[in-house]
């Protein structure tokens, strides 16, 4: 195998009789290349963006939450839950009440989510750093506040401390509509804006108002009932042990989510799109790969003396076999490693300096340049795509050859 290396790596780098081989042998280097320097980039932006993405929720998303599998509540009273609230390994325990209520400012009015929460909603979460205007206040003792989502604040056409309440109307739970006084049906409850938020995602800024958690359950005529809990560990713990522990406490009639499973649809599609990507990439790199057949073939043709050679001097067709494989896992291997270099640099370039920008007007979008993030197993699965593909186009011209030439 040492001998078949050496012969092959001379063939690589020395001048052949046709200057076209040399050509070809550089043009198939370079398509390789190419297509690895395609595979990191989009891959990294890909990662990027998810992780910018990821950074968005986490600001509003806490760290654990707790739901019912069935149905829409559970008992914050119960003997489990009120254990739960004494576990060392947690650091905020919030209750929240969300639900879909009608909300109205003056003449105008839209369907909102709800968001009820307990006083320490604070602690739990980043808000302050998504406040642009105002400041998030649940209550004092005369008046409940709210504090709304930026699109739904537009929707509105209110803005922080207005002096006008907003009006929030709910069904009364087990009670028909009475067609002759509609307006009976519903319980209503006011309250005022006293910030705007904004997190970005319009699952957030279009549709949320975060008020006190009574004033949701007077709305609703809930009465210890919440439709999650909402947890944030102490600095240090174990998210994924934690997460587990509480699964198994709790039982199957409740479900815990970490901050990848509370928004598992957009990362899933997220990533659907990524190796989507990844493939339609792949294609392109097996078109590059291509032309080492074409290189290796017109070698092959070119190096007919020296076969001949090699055979008087008592090389079987196994060592000629390997000569020509091992032309073709170079091309592969020197395309790749180039290829992976030079996208490490252009990805290390965008993060630095942000050179290819989102749009040519600053502050257009959440960030002006494309996110980068190179992660390792990526890098290794570029490797094995490319060595997988350039091993089988190496492959096919070496068995052509054999059943040819090497009988």
């Amino acid at each position: 195998m040492n001998l078949s290396y050496k012969i092959a790596r001379r063939y690589l780098f020395s001048k052949k009789s046709h200057s076209a081989i040399n050509i070809i042998s550089m043009v198939s280097v370079s398509g390789v290349t190419i297509a690895t320097i395609a595979l990191v980039c989009t891959l990294s932006v890909f990662n990027g963006f998810q992780d910018l993405i990821s950074t968005l929720f986490c600001a509003f998303d806490p760290q654990l939450k707790i739901t019912t599998v069935k149905g829409k509540t559970f008992d914050s009273e119960n003997d489990k839950i009120k254990t739960l609230r004494t576990w060392k390994e947690i650091s905020i325990f919030t209750e929240v009440v969300e639900e879909n209520a009608l909300v109205r400012y003056k003449d105008r009015q839209v369907t909102a989510t709800l968001k009820g929460v307990s006083d320490n909603f604070k602690q739990l979460s980043h808000i302050d750093n998504l406040l642009y205007d105002g400041k998030f206040i649940l209550s004092d003792p005369l008046v409940d506040y709210a504090t709304v989502g930026a699109g739904l604040s537009m929707s509105l056409g209110v803005g922080a401390n207005f002096i006008d309440p907003l009006q929030i109307y709910a069904p009364k739970r087990n009670q028909k509509i009475n067609l002759a006084n509609p307006a009976s049906a519903f319980n209503v409850n006011y309250t005022y804006v006293t910030a705007i938020f904004s997190v970005n995602q319009p699952k957030y800024d279009e549709s949320m108002i975060i008020v006190p958690i009574k004033f949701t359950r007077d709305l609703f005529e809930y009465t210890t009932e919440v439709t999650s809990i909402e947890l944030k560990l102490k600095p240090a713990t174990n998210i994924a042990a934690t997460k587990e522990k509480i699964a198994h406490f709790l039982g199957d009639n409740y479900k815990v989510s970490d901050q990848y499973e509370q928004q598992e649809d957009s990362f899933k599609m997220m990533q659907i799109e990524k190796w989507m990507t990844f493939l339609i990439l792949c294609f392109v790199l097996m078109i590059a790969v291509f032309n080492i057949i074409g290189s290796l073939s017109m070698l092959i043709l070119d190096k007919q003396a020296d076969i001949a050679t090699l055979r008087s001097l008592g090389a079987d067709n196994k060592l000629i076999s390997q000569i020509f494989l091992f032309e073709g896992w170079m091309i592969s291997a020197i395309g790749a490693f180039s290829g992976i270099a030079i996208g490490l640099l252009l990805c290390y370039l965008q993060q630095q300096f942000g050179l290819l920008k989102l749009s040519g007007n600053i502050g257009a979008f959440i960030i002006d340049a494309y996110p980068v993030k190179v992660i390792g197993s990526d890098l290794l699965i570029i490797l094995g795509s490319v060595f997988v593909i350039g091993f089988f186009s190496a492959w096919y011209p070496v068995q052509a050859m054999r059943k040819r030439w090497l009988k």
